[in-house]
């Protein structure tokens, strides 16, 4: 996990990252998410206590092959884009009771992620 102050030096990136092939990825570091709600069934990578909740786009880290499809023999593909994921502690524990400044970082594919 990176400090606030780190993380966001990690939003100056080639734009190399930002595509595989010629797939752009959907979102960038700056942009506003929401993690879609979901229990589809098997594998999925997704935690449930960050479903629902909004962030803010920190990195991209690329395209990779797709965990949860790769869990059950799967190819992975299409590749997916990675993002790391920035949300106040106080939005994801409603019973949170430290300094405001507290983050929460996450890594989370693109498929659960929407535009807010």
């Amino acid at each position: 996990m990176y400090p606030p102050a780190q993380a966001s030096g990690l939003c100056h990136q080639s734009s190399s990252i930002l595509k595989e092939g010629t797939v752009a990825a959907k979102f960038k570091p700056g942009d506003r998410v929401r993690v879609r709600v979901d229990s589809p069934p098997g594998h999925f990578r997704t935690p449930a206590y960050i479903q629902g909740k909004a962030g803010l786009v920190e990195a991209v880290h690329g395209a990779f092959r797709n965990p949860e499809s790769l869990a059950y023999g799967g190819d992975g593909l299409p590749k997916q884009f990675l993002y790391l994921v920035r949300f106040d502690q106080a939005q994801v524990w409603e019973q949170y009771e430290a300094p405001p400044q507290d983050k929460l970082l996450m890594d989370i594919y693109e498929h659960w992620l929407e535009p807010t």
